[in-house]
């Protein structure tokens, strides 16, 4: 099966947008093939709005998605592969879903994965993420 990232950007996406929210994308930007506006990257990432009244020519396809926007007055054109989104959700609430980014390119199925006994994310930390050294990516709610 092909991979499901793309169907859910665009579910998530249409959901965010028909419950009066404004859709926030969160790219890692280092991945190879993303385009965007290095001087917005922070600590390898940049979170873009992706409301339909804030881009222009807004197009989620099934490899990358494909915008315009303007940063600090200047218009941008966006290229992000499906595989770097590393998160889609809700600025006014923070709903939405986090997904796993590897640079490698995107996952071959579309299913989810099952570790296998003993592998996994390991026990949590007291900031929530994994004492194992898992590099997993976080999501964090700034108000």
């Amino acid at each position: 099966m092909s991979d499901n990232r793309p169907y859910l950007i665009r579910a998530l996406h249409e959901w965010i947008t028909d419950n009066g929210c404004t859709p926030y994308m969160v790219v890692q930007a280092d991945v190879p093939g993303v385009q965007v506006p290095q001087a917005y990257v922070q600590d390898g990432r940049i979170t873009l709005n992706i409301a339909l009244r804030s881009v222009q020519s807004l197009n989620l396809g099934n490899k990358e998605i494909i915008l315009s926007a303007t940063f600090g007055g200047e218009l941008e054109h966006i290229r992000v592969p499906c595989h770097a989104v590393a998160a889609l959700f809700a600025r006014e609430n923070g709903q939405g879903m986090v997904f796993e980014v590897k640079d490698d390119g995107p996952p071959s199925g579309g299913g989810p994965r099952d570790p296998g006994p003993g592998k996994g994310s390991g026990p949590k930390g007291k900031d929530g993420g994994s004492q194992d050294g898992n590099k997993r990516p976080k999501l964090k709610v700034v108000k």
